[in-house]
């Protein structure tokens, strides 16, 4: 099958050869993605765009299609696609190997680069992706406390593929019940659901987790009454900075809240693509994984590739790159300038309350909404295909350091004419517009 569409300029973004990769990519790959979030029901049916590369906050797909691209590895890279000071690094590392038996010296060096960004953090250990490193604080606060459950907080969406959270989730195959009994949820800014949490599970929960911020900011002392409750309950706290670490701050939302967790965990931005994580926490608490401690060893994050050069190299680039530009602030004031012109955009056709960008300007997200306001996939689906038609990949609206004027102008320009779609949508139906079935939550129990 092909697959034509009108595009802005009134030529046509062929999709074809992405089409044809589109089998086999699902032949071989369960799924037909790596990722969840970069599967086929995340996007318009008949737009499965593989992309061949990208540059500063630009990519291209098989077909030769050019996008401003919105989604930066799902978070992951802040300065921009290819980005020059990081891949001269790396370049330069691998010419020095990538993994030996025996620690490198840059190993050492990648440990004292980041912790002078992390305040209280005494030790890190890195790891290759967050959930790993998620896995590991988890592990550590449960050696720590001699404790099973896990606290996480239910209002924010992900923190790892692991079992004691994937059984909370609907997409819950494979895990086994006794471990599903083992987390309990409470509720971001809702301090009395974490308090009836811990009443009703006396002296078994081991940890609380969650992110310093999604949307909202912490209201009223949240994050530090929290915190307070933890440990007089005898719970470790944990912040998972994996898309707040180097978007908030250089130093995380920790950072920017002032407050000091027990363990923070840090991903996605840390290597600007290139894949690294890191736990890092109290000395108390990160020594049980290693070896000066007369107690119960802990197997902490003990990888093949955990130590690979050439990530380190990378995030060490990436942090000096930070503490020498004003990578946050950038970002802040050009999220700033894209909010402000979708929005009008939004308020010209009258859809302010349909479609508005949400969250802080380093890291925001949009909102699709129906005629009652309600949260709607079908024109989550119908946004993203007409955008995409226009050359923007926009799963999401997050910024980069290269999302310069022009791009910003551009994208805004193109989302105007997507709206222009999704008013006619409202008025007369959005299945009139739709070109394929809608996207789905990743979130369900069934196909």
């Amino acid at each position: 099958m092909t697959r034509q569409s009108e595009n802005r300029k009134g030529t046509l973004v062929n999709f074809n050869k992405s089409l044809s990769l589109q089998k086999k990519f699902h032949d071989l790959i369960p799924g037909g993605a790596h990722t969840y979030a970069k599967g086929d029901d995340q996007f318009p049916e008949h737009m499965p765009i593989y992309i061949t590369h990208g540059k500063g906050a630009r990519v291209w797909d098989a077909d030769g299609n050019e996008f401003i691209e919105w989604g930066n590895g799902l978070r992951a890279v802040s300065l921009g696609h290819a980005f020059d000071p990081i891949n001269q690094a790396v370049i330069s590392q691998v010419a020095f190997g990538a993994n030996f038996g025996r620690p490198a010296t840059i190993e050492l060096e990648c440990a004292e680069e980041f912790l002078s960004i992390v305040d209280g953090a005494d030790m890190v250990k890195f790891c290759k992706n967050g959930s790993d490193a998620v896995d590991g604080a988890i592990k550590l606060a449960r050696a720590y406390t001699g404790r099973d459950m896990v606290a996480m907080c239910a209002s924010h969406p992900f923190f790892s593929v692991h079992d004691w959270f994937i059984g909370a989730t609907p997409m819950d195959g494979g895990i086994p019940e006794a471990t599903k009994k083992m987390t309990a949820k409470f509720y971001y800014n809702d301090l009395d659901s974490a308090r009836k949490m811990f009443a009703d599970n006396p002296g078994k929960i081991a940890c609380v987790i969650l992110e310093a911020q999604k949307l909202d900011e912490p209201l009223d002392g949240f994050l530090h009454k929290l915190k307070e409750l933890c440990h007089a309950n005898g719970a470790i706290f944990i912040l998972d900075e994996m898309i707040t670490g180097f978007r908030w701050h250089i130093g995380g939302a920790q950072k920017k809240f002032n407050i000091v967790p027990d363990l923070s965990t840090w991903g996605k931005a840390l290597g600007n693509g290139f894949a690294i994580s890191a736990l890092a926490g109290k000395r108390e608490i990160m020594e049980l994984g290693g070896l000066r401690h007369d107690k119960t060893r802990v197997f902490l994050l003990s990888t093949t590739h955990g130590a690979e050069t050439h990530s380190m190299a990378a995030a060490i680039a990436n942090i000096r790159f930070y503490k020498s530009n004003n990578v946050i602030e950038r970002l802040y004031e050009q999220g700033l300038k894209f909010e402000r012109a979708a929005m009008q955009a939004s308020r010209d056709l009258k859809l302010e309350d349909k479609f508005s960008i949400l969250g802080p300007p380093c890291c925001s997200v949009y909102t699709t909404r129906d005629n009652d306001n309600q949260p709607s996939q079908p024109f989550r689906t119908l946004f993203i295909q007409e955008t995409m038609k226009r050359g923007l990949i926009m799963p999401s609206s997050i910024i980069s350091y290269s999302h310069n004027d022009q791009e910003i102008d551009e994208t805004v320009e193109r989302i105007h004419e997507a709206l222009v779609i999704y008013r006619k949508a409202l008025d007369e139906g959005v299945d009139k517009y739709l070109e394929g079935r809608s996207v789905q939550p990743v979130w369900r129990k069934f196909n």
